[in-house]
């Protein structure tokens, strides 16, 4: 798959998203009316590397990182308990290999927050992906309406 195709799927099939563009990566945000600046996050992707981000050596030829937040309660049943917040310009302690393509596995820096990723994800790994994304969508639903 490409990440426009990831993020095309989104916008078509998310209702009240949007696209835009930060830090380097372009995000799908939950927001309705586009009452607020960005919204809420749901899914980034992430095409190289930045300051504090390098676990996944986005700096290869056609390296990307599909990103989405998840429930604690979720994150745990994949993974097992949330890593310890990594110092700044370092990565969770989780033993994945943050360079490994087409694997779910938590964000190398967000994972402490119930982050997970895929590096360049297959069709088929995104169709596996698709109930966290809902899971993500309906999660930023939550967090926006909550404020």
């Amino acid at each position: 798959m490409r990440p426009e195709e990831i993020l095309q799927y989104c916008l078509e099939n998310l209702a009240d998203t949007v696209l835009a563009e930060s830090w380097g990566e372009r995000g799908i945000f939950y927001n309705p009316g586009r009452v607020r600046k960005r919204g809420v996050y749901v899914l980034t992707v992430k095409e190289k590397d930045g300051g504090n981000d390098r676990a996944s050596r986005l700096d290869r030829p056609g390296v990307w990182r599909v990103n989405l937040g998840l429930r604690k309660e979720t994150y745990r049943a994949l993974f097992g308990p949330q890593p310890k917040r990594p110092p700044k310009g370092g990565v969770v302690e989780t033993g994945h290999d943050f360079t490994a393509p087409d694997r779910l596995m938590p964000h190398p820096v967000y994972g402490w927050m119930s982050w997970a990723c895929v590096l360049n994800p297959s069709a088929e790994t995104f169709e596996q992906l698709k109930p966290l994304l809902w899971e993500s969508y309906e999660y930023a639903k939550e967090k926006f309406h909550a404020h």
